[in-house]
């Protein structure tokens, strides 16, 4: 019986040995290894991320259109638009998506580009819009040419293309936009440099905002993007604005420092003052402005430039109203010595040392004061010491220390 046992519990241990190592082999060999066939110490692992699938960007179905032919993934910006591809990128392209709906013989095709963020989608919605266009009740905003419609929303743009516009257009744009999420936090924060525009007189189909020269000259920059300076850091929106004396530009380019704005307006100044002797040559809005009415301000790290046929009086007072306000926001520091804080916690101790005795002998005052009273109410003293029925019970012994004589015999003798 003892063999028996033996063999028994050697045929277990050797099947519960074999399971353990068939579990941990393939962990073994999927370890990473070098090209000596060792393994590769502290590998790290780089997560891939994928762009949004093109079906979870624009719905399958939309007011009767219907998916002619499976979605088009567009994960690179030279396949969104190639001709534009440079100023997508300058934008934080994140992928896109390509549908082509049918509809009783019409023909859709909506093409939606995601960005990083709402500042890029607006920036390309806004190079991708041309000054002229009609305004749309659409998403964020909306524009329209011919059978062309476009708008954006939260980080996307989407630009649709119909057969034929029909009365009923708008309103499936609408339902479209409705299909568009709304990007969570800080991502779908506008530019902050559109809240320097001043809103005066502006034309709000003509705003373009750019952080790169590509979406700058797309947008119809006014001065050389090298001269702009974006390899710096810097953001340019350019508006249009309509004065009683004529139309008139305003750029704003916004600085990362108040030095580097400081450092890049004479370069502006000396620019425009030199006419055209200029290099590079003046954009054509430069050469149709009125050279009386160019000028340059600084205000922080934004630097206005307002261009265009105004009069100069007009033109002042448009670029006067650019006005940065820094918001700082204070951090409380320390103002109590170590000395004043230790004078404050010893008077604090006098105080409740003070206070608690004053309280002992309130509180004595009115205790025996008030036993008093109630005793000579009662006809007897105030004190009890001279009360009659006083008991008193006196343990002392007085000591004799004198030995003492003995009078009598001894009775035994």
């Amino acid at each position: 019986m003892r063999w028996i046992t033996v063999l028994v519990c050697s045929v277990f241990l050797a099947g519960t040995a074999a399971s353990v190592a068939a579990q941990t082999a393939p962990a073994k060999t999927a370890a990473p290894a070098s090209a000596e066939g060792k393994p590769l110490a502290h590998e790290t692992v780089t997560p891939v991320v994928l762009p949004p699938s093109p079906s979870a960007m624009l719905p399958e179905a939309l007011d009767g259109w219907v998916v002619a032919e499976p979605p088009k993934s567009l994960p690179d910006p030279a396949q969104a638009d190639p001709a534009n591809a440079a100023a997508l990128k300058e934008y934080d392209y994140a992928g896109g998506a390509s549908v082509t709906y049918k509809r009783e013989g019409e023909t859709l095709t909506v093409r939606a580009l995601r960005f990083q963020d709402a500042s890029g989608a607006y920036g390309a919605y806004s190079s991708y819009r041309k000054n002229g266009w009609p305004k749309e009740d659409i998403g964020a905003g909306a524009t329209s040419d011919h059978n062309r419609v476009l708008f954006w929303k939260g980080d996307t743009v989407v630009d649709a293309t119909f057969s034929r516009v029909g009365p009923m257009s708008v309103g499936e744009m609408r339902e479209l936009a409705s299909h568009v999420p709304n990007p969570p936090g800080t991502r779908a924060m506008m530019p902050p440099i559109l809240a320097d525009l001043p809103q005066a007189s502006l034309d709000g189909q003509t705003t373009h905002y750019a952080i790169g020269p590509a979406g700058y000259v797309g947008g119809g920059g006014v001065l050389p993007p090298d001269l702009v300076g974006f390899d710096r850091g810097a953001e340019a929106v350019t508006a249009n604005y309509t004065l009683n004396s004529g139309p008139a530009t305003l750029t704003i380019i916004d600085y990362p420092t108040p030095q580097m704005a400081e450092a890049q307006e004479p370069k502006i100044r000396a620019y425009l003052q030199a006419g055209s002797k200029a290099q590079p040559p003046w954009s054509k809005l430069l050469q149709d402005s009125d050279i009386a009415s160019l000028e340059v301000r600084r205000s922080g790290p934004l630097v206005a430039i307002v261009s265009g046929d105004a009069i100069p009086e007009e033109s002042h007072k448009l670029i006067e109203m650019v006005h940065y306000e820094a918001d700082l926001t204070s951090i409380p520091q320390p103002t109590v010595s170590e000395v004043a804080k230790t004078a404050k916690l010893l008077v604090s101790i006098a105080a409740f040392v003070i206070v608690g005795s004053s309280a002992a002998l309130l509180l004595g005052f009115f205790l025996g004061g008030g036993r008093a009273l109630y005793r000579i109410a009662r006809g007897k003293p105030a004190s009890s010491v001279f009360d009659e029925e006083f008991i008193r019970i006196d343990l002392r012994e007085e000591w004799d220390e004198r030995p003492k004589t003995i009078k009598e015999p001894h009775p035994e003798g």
